[in-house]
C-alpha cells in the first residue's frame, strides 16, 4: 500500500514537471514580486524556484535532457543575483524600476524566437506526454506554436502594461498596469493552454469538443476578485470595482447557462 501511494505521489509530480507552465514559473514569479526594495528578494526566489524545479525534473525524469527553458531560467536569474550584488544604487533602483519588463521581455523573446527556429518551447514539455508516432504530426506541432503564441502575447502584454506603468504613470507599483493587467494576461494564457490541446483532440475524433465559454468562464470568475481587490486598494475608482464584480457575475451566470 505504502509503495502504490508512493509512486502515485511521484506520478503527479511527474505530471507537474511535464507542464511547460513550470519552466514559466520563475519568471512568473520574479515579474510579479519585483518592485522597489524588492529586487534581491524577487531575485533569489526565482532562482531558488528555477533550481529546486530542474533538481525535482533531474530526480523524476533520468536522463533526461535540458529543456530550453530551463536553462534559460537558471542563465537569466543567476545574472541577476550576481548584477544585483555588484550594481551600484542607481543601477540597483533601475533594476528595482524594470527589471519586471526586462524578463517579461526576455520570455517574448524566448516564445516568438523558438518559434522562429521551428522549436516552440513548449515542444519539449509536450513530447514527454505525447505518444512518439504524434510528434510529427501537423496538428501535434500546429498545437504547441498556438500554445507557445499564446505565452509569448501574453508575456508581452505584461511587459507593455508594466511599462506603461513604469514610463508614463511612474508608478511601478500601479494596481492595473503592474498587477490586473498582468495577472489576467498570464492567467488567460494558462487556461489557453489547458483548452486548446482538449480542442484539438476532440476535432481529431470527429467530435465538438469545449466551447469558448469553457475557455471564458475562468477569466469571467476572475473578474470577481479582482474587482474586490480595487474596492479594497483603489478607493477613488470604487465604482469600476463594482462594475467588474457585476460583470464578473453575470458573465459567469450566461457562460454556465
Amino acid at each position: 500500500m505504502r509503495t502504490e501511494a508512493s509512486a502515485e505521489r511521484t506520478g503527479r509530480v511527474s505530471r507537474f514537471l511535464e507542464s511547460p507552465v513550470v519552466g514559466m514559473a520563475p519568471w512568473i514569479v520574479f515579474s510579479l514580486l519585483v518592485g522597489p526594495g524588492r529586487f534581491e528578494i524577487a531575485v533569489g526566489i526565482a532562482l531558488g524556484a528555477s533550481l529546486v524545479l530542474i533538481g525535482l525534473g533531474r530526480w523524476v525524469h533520468r536522463g533526461t535532457s535540458w529543456k530550453l527553458l530551463e536553462l534559460a531560467d537558471v542563465v537569466f536569474f543567476a545574472a541577476m543575483a550576481v548584477v544585483g550584488v555588484l550594481a551600484d544604487a542607481g543601477t540597483l533602483r533601475w533594476l528595482e524600476t524594470y527589471a519586471g519588463e526586462v524578463s517579461n521581455l526576455a520570455l517574448t523573446v524566448i516564445a516568438f524566437g523558438s518559434m522562429a527556429v521551428r522549436m516552440p518551447f513548449t515542444l519539449q514539455y509536450a513530447r514527454e506526454q505525447t505518444d512518439p508516432a504524434l510528434w510529427h504530426t501537423r496538428a501535434f506541432l500546429r498545437t504547441n506554436y498556438a500554445i507557445t503564441g499564446a505565452w509569448g502575447l501574453a508575456f508581452l502584454v505584461a511587459a507593455l502594461a508594466g511599462g506603461f506603468g513604469d514610463l508614463v504613470l511612474h508608478d511601478p507599483d500601479n494596481l492595473w498596469t503592474g498587477w490586473i493587467i498582468q495577472i489576467l494576461a498570464i492567467v488567460a494564457a494558462l487556461r489557453f493552454t489547458a483548452w486548446y490541446p482538449e480542442v484539438v483532440r476532440a476535432r481529431a475524433r470527429g467530435e465538438a469538443g469545449p466551447g469558448w465559454a469553457s475557455l471564458l468562464l475562468p477569466l469571467a470568475g476572475l473578474l470577481v476578485p479582482l474587482g474586490i481587490a480595487v474596492l479594497v486598494f483603489d478607493g477613488g475608482v470604487w465604482w469600476l470595482g463594482v462594475a467588474l464584480i457585476a460583470a464578473g457575475a453575470l458573465l459567469t451566470k450566461a457562460l454556465r447557462g
